[in-house]
């Protein structure tokens, strides 16, 4: 290898959706450039939820992030803001074909910390073949859904971090974006009754789903023929894809709490592409990290390499739906009402610790009351991070 060869090293989630489309646009890129390579390597898709991306920024040069470490990022400086190395038409471009809140939830303290080159919501999946096997039709409404739970045919997945992004969405649905205040998670009306009717369609599924992750759910829907349908977990686009599982699913937009209502808002999910602090070829690691968002390799070779675009282009493409059984189209009103979670520094406290209390109460019931308390506390704990970040940056700044 010459001595002016540049080699970057990226780290991604171990999924089909997460690291292929990766490695096939760091191949091209290559052979666009010869003078450089780039290895991508991955982590589970827990740890990818968990693991401070600080730790990773020090060890690669690419990373590919969950956007609630935004907030985390602005303040540790571990990764850089692209602003300031990306062309500003390029980033208009981007915002202006955001898919939902998928761009700006990567935006924090005036900067913009990572590409939504993966946009994603909970969405309904279906077994086609299986509903009209019952001679059944996809639910449109919460009360058909629990209807359909009562015959054996419903699965979700209810590991913490995906009962935490659920109860987001019920309290939502319900009329209230929790996390909006500084003392309480949400209102107590508003979150006993989340609580409750998350609990009665919880009570209805198989245990196992408690240890399921969304990958995990599908792998049940279509290795086995027992269930029928999803109501909401975070969408991969693979499984509507012909060849990639055992069976097809199809997905659609969220059932709706009353009829002719609209759609449940779900709590906004994807990925996005940054380039760590640490990196010594910040000018081609920008380079890459444009070619893999722009909307002709979104539309093309990420998404026929298994990716999930997060460009809207990829979205309304003729070419990417007819793939995916219009997977696109179908659940693209979801991702538009997709509620953005909260990204300040501090709230990964919360989310990292707030999910398994709520899934306890699922398994076992208990009091709304107390549980929302327990809640606030350490929604509390989390803002005083918060407030104490703030307050040591005031006094670095004085100094």
């Amino acid at each position: 290898m010459s001595a002016d060869h540049i080699h970057l090293k990226g780290i991604t989630w171990n999924h089909s959706r997460g690291f292929v489309p990766m490695a096939a646009t760091a191949q091209r890129f290559s052979e666009l450039h010869p003078h450089v390579s780039i290895t991508w390597e991955k982590r589970s898709l827990q740890q990818f939820a968990d693991e401070s991306i600080q730790q990773l920024a020090e060890r690669f040069d690419l990373l590919v992030i969950d956007h609630p470490w935004a907030g985390f990022a602005a303040r540790t400086g571990s990764i850089l803001p692209l602003d300031e190395h990306l062309p500003a038409a390029f980033l208009a471009d981007q915002q202006q074909n955001t898919v939902g809140h998928s761009y700006e939830s990567y935006s924090f303290s005036g900067h913009q910390w990572a590409l939504p080159i993966d946009a994603a919501t909970p969405v309904a999946a279906s077994r086609p073949d299986l509903l009209a096997k019952h001679g059944l039709a996809v639910p449109q409404t919460f009360d058909e859904l629990l209807q359909l739970a009562d015959r054996g045919l419903v699965a979700f997945a209810l590991i913490p971090i995906d009962t935490l992004m659920s109860f987001y969405m019920f309290c939502c649905s319900l009329g209230e974006d929790p996390c909006q205040r500084e003392d309480e998670v949400v209102s107590e009306a508003v979150g006993v009754r989340a609580l409750q009717m998350f609990r009665e369609l919880a009570r209805k599924v198989d245990p196992a789903c408690f240890q399921r992750n969304p990958i995990q759910v599908y792998e049940a829907m279509t290795q086995t023929d027992s269930l029928a349908y999803c109501p909401f977990a975070y969408g991969y686009s693979n499984y509507a894809r012909r060849g990639y599982a055992r069976q097809l699913l199809h997905f659609h937009d969220l059932v709706s709490l009353q009829p002719g209502g609209p759609g449940m808002r779900s709590t906004l999910g994807g990925t996005g592409l940054a380039i760590s602090a640490q990196c010594q070829h910040v000018e081609v690691a920008a380079q890459y990290a444009e070619f893999v968002a722009s909307p002709a390799c979104q539309q093309t070779l990420y998404f026929d390499n298994g990716g999930q675009p997060g460009h809207l282009a990829a979205w309304q493409d003729a070419h990417t739906n007819e793939q995916s059984h219009d997977y696109f189209r179908a659940t693209l009103p979801t991702l538009q009402r997709a509620f953005l979670r909260p990204r300040y520094h501090g709230h990964m406290f919360f989310q990292d610790h707030a999910g398994e209390p709520v899934r306890q109460y699922l398994m076992h019931g208990g009091d709304e009351r107390a549980l929302l308390q327990q809640l606030n506390q350490l929604y509390r704990e989390s803002r005083q991070m918060q407030a104490a970040d703030a307050t040591a940056t005031e006094a670095a700044a004085q100094r």
